[in-house]
């Protein structure tokens, strides 16, 4: 019985003895004692009205009602003649909250906290729940891993029976996990085992990562990782027997300790299928990864069982069950498995539905769907429907699931959920070489605009040797079929008078031109281009002799009817940190006769991405290309190729490698060529402590490549090389790559450049 309970229990009781003397009618009602409580609502919560004959019950009831609504400390009725008189007493109210001594949170979340248990301005002041608060606000404390936080609270009365409440808050330092040790361990090294773990150490990133401030969360899936670690190399009978966390007295350092069972290693002695068979055994059996003689690995087991029901899926069965049965034998330590299918009904899609995309418009999202409606449930069209839409890059993070129709067995709706991100951008690069010295460029681009899906961007490149200025528009569902339609007006000037080592001319090119993107396929492409330029040409007295000849021959204005075509194949599973596919993209571009320049360029760019491991990949890319005149003309010396840069060959300066001359006091001039081939070998991986992050990839890397001029064949035994390491980082700011590069086999010519970075900055 609580002390509440037992006042109003003695109330009743008092009452009850007083009315059972003189019970009375009422003629009237009086309230007295109430200061911020209107009379009115007081009336509203008392079960008694004038004309009611008050009887010891009735009065009892009458208290408790009054009770029960919180706002009065003390309640009793007393009569004065014929008028029920109602004398309250109420509690204080909460006339102000103030925190102090926040800094790890804002006061807004504290107060969120304190109001979820009744404390807030305006409230009732109940005593009783200060201790509630003061663990409440420890409790938000403990969280960000500062066991050592104090709380007080100062109670100040106010005016009008209202009270000030001060919690004062002293945060401490953060605690920080000292040591791991991992009991029982003997199969593997406990220092590989700890390295599987989220929760660690301090290191150099745990400034961004937290790992080093225990969670009981994260313990929580550190252990589950532990024991896929052990049981995806055949120890079956893994055990996690318990885990200690301490604390040291001063409440700053953190020991965890976890005890194992490894158990025996098994093997697998036989793989079996069993149910209901409703696509071919022999196919199905195809999926199973796990082979009799293989050591155990849950992870086999999981990924088969999902390739089962995937398949099944695929013709509608998506309550598919498959349940992998072991038979262990502890003397031989082998297991035999039995997968049971049952594919239950099969089904199909009642609605599709778009979830998250408050500024992309729904038809947007919903044209990448290949799931239709009314259809059979197909998870590899529901798969290709959520790798389209993350393709699209708008969205942060795409997810989906298929949740059953309430009242049917046969239905089933498919939702995505999306969560979007920044889709325009403010990009900035910068390098820094012995030529050009600080190089700035700057592009805005909205990819998603007004939520249409359609894209422009203005660009501006303001270096030393070159300044351009861009504007383009895209809509890549210029008709219903996915035909995409593109315009681009720029205005070009290359400027390499007055730079030691780079072949001195300038142009200035104004041109504009429309392309279409027609599909093949899901991811095959091609595209077609027509435009108009036009190129004036200015050199001077110590320029090469090949510009001096061309200007002296063709004039030193070039317009130019430009036409390109192109193809494309991109089965990459995601554009900002792809980890499998290809991305192959062949390209033609030709001045079409009519015009001053006739001429053509071919490119080809592929790369391939192989996962090594499902955080770690290797990318293999490489570039060719090859351009020249025709109608006896040759190629124009500023469509020439050039190589070297952090889209290139890295560590040397962009544009720096291929032929060259020298001018009349033997500085070396780069003129480019028309013929290029660059490659790259580059293995990402992601950022130690941080697997979890995809905002982070680091790599190592091989480049290697050179441009050749004409008449001059391509030999390989000019390739430039380097090596070095890059860090990609989708940062708050906007992406970042930064590189350093150690070059290979350069030659004293050659521009070096090893720190390169790009910065952009989203809105």
């Amino acid at each position: 019985m609580t002390f509440r309970t037992f006042i109003v229990l003695c109330c009743m009781f008092l009452s009850a003895t007083a009315w059972a003397v003189a019970p009375f009618t009422i003629k009237d009602i009086r309230v007295e004692g109430a200061q911020r409580i209107e009379a009115g609502t007081i009336f509203s919560y008392l079960p008694l009205k004038v004309g009611d004959s008050v009887t010891p019950e009735k009065s009892a009831a009458a208290i408790k009602s009054l009770y029960d609504t919180g706002f009065f400390a003390d309640v009793k009725l007393e009569q004065d003649g014929d008028v029920l008189v109602v004398v309250v007493l109420e509690r204080p109210s909460i006339y102000h909250v103030d925190i102090n001594g926040a800094k790890s949170f804002n006061k807004d979340q504290l107060r969120d906290a304190l109001k979820s248990i009744g404390i807030a301005e305006s409230r009732i002041y109940d005593k009783s729940l200060l201790d509630k608060a003061e663990k409440e606000l420890k409790r938000q404390y403990l969280s960000k891993g500062k066991y050592s936080a104090q709380v007080t609270t100062t109670v100040t009365p106010m005016t009008r029976n209202r009270v000030s409440l001060t919690f004062n808050i002293v945060e401490g330092e953060v605690a920080h996990i000292r040591e791991i040790t991992i009991v029982g361990a003997k199969a593997f090294p406990e220092k590989v085992l700890q390295d599987q773990l989220q929760l660690n150490t301090p290191d150099w990133f745990s400034w961004y990562t937290k790992n080093d401030q225990y969670s009981k969360q994260k313990l929580s899936g550190d252990l589950e990782t532990l024991r896929s670690y052990y049981q995806d190399r055949g120890y079956l009978e893994f055990a996690v027997d318990s885990t200690q966390v301490s604390i040291s007295p001063d409440k700053q350092d953190i020991y965890i300790t976890i005890n194992i069972t490894e158990g025996q290693q098994y093997k697998v002695s036989e793989v079996k299928l069993a149910g209901q068979f409703v696509v071919p055994e022999e196919e199905l059996r195809k999926l199973v990864t796990l082979k009799p003689g293989d050591i155990f690995s849950r992870e086999k087991v999981t990924t088969s069982s999902k390739a089962i029901s995937d398949r099944l899926a695929n013709d509608g069965y998506s309550f598919a069950n498959i349940n992998a049965t072991p038979e262990i034998n502890k003397e031989n330590r082998t297991a035999a498995f039995t997968f049971v299918i049952d594919p239950g009904r099969r089904v199909y899609v009642r609605h599709v539905n778009i979830f998250g995309n408050t500024t992309t418009r729904d038809e947007v999202v919903r044209r990448e769907v290949r799931q239709l409606e009314g259809g059979w449930y197909s998870i590899q069209k529901v798969n290709r429907s959520k790798e389209r839409i993350d393709r699209l890059g708008f969205f942060s993070e795409v997810t989906v699931d298929s949740p059953p129709v309430p009242g049917t067995t046969d239905q089933v709706d498919v939702n995505f959920t999306v969560v979007e991100r920044q889709t325009g951008s403010v990009q900035v690069g910068a390098g820094y070489s012995s030529a050009e010295k600080v190089v700035l460029s700057a592009g805005i681009t909205q990819n998603n605009l007004f939520g249409s899906g359609n894209s422009i961007s203005l660009n501006v490149n303001s270096g030393a040797i070159t300044r351009t200025y861009s504007l383009s528009y895209t809509n890549p569902y210029w008709t219903d079929e996915g035909i995409g339609r593109s315009w681009t007006l720029y205005d070009t000037t290359m400027n390499t008078t007055f730079l030691t080592g780079v072949s001195p001319y300038m142009t200035r090119t104004l041109g504009g031109g429309m392309h279409l993107a027609v599909p093949l396929s899901e991811t095959n492409a091609y595209s077609v281009g027509l435009g108009f330029e036009s190129t004036a040409i200015s050199v001077v007295s110590n320029s090469p002799i090949q510009y001096l000849d061309f200007v002296n021959q063709f004039g030193d204005t070039a317009k130019t009817i430009k036409a390109d075509v192109g193809f494309s194949k991109d089965s990459r599973d995601s554009v900002i940190f792809p980890m499998k596919g290809m991305n192959q993209r062949y390209s033609l571009e030709m001045g079409l006769p009519g015009a001053d320049l006739k001429y053509y360029r071919a490119t080809v760019n592929e790369q391939l991405l192989t996962p090594v491991s499902n955080d770690t990949t290797v990318s293999l890319s490489g570039q060719f290309g090859y351009g020249n005149g025709y109608n006896g003309m040759p190629l124009p010396f500023f469509k020439n190729f050039f190589a070297g840069g952090v889209d290139s060959v890295r560590g040397y300066f962009t544009g720096s490698l291929g032929p060259h001359t020298f001018d009349i006091v033997g500085n070396t001039l780069n003129l480019g060529g028309n013929k290029l081939i660059t490659g790259s070998a580059e293995y990402l991986f992601p950022m130690p402590g941080m697997r979890n992050d995809h905002s982070f990839r680091l790599s190592t890397f091989v480049d290697a490549g050179n441009v050749f001029g004409g008449g001059e064949p391509v030999s390989f035994g000019q390739l430039r090389y380097s090596s070095g390491v890059a860090l990609s980082w989708y940062s708050p700011m906007g992406p970042l790559k930064f590189s350093y590069a150690v070059p290979i086999r350069a030659q004293p010519f050659d521009n070096i450049e090893r720190l390169q970075f790009q910065l952009g900055s989203t809105f």
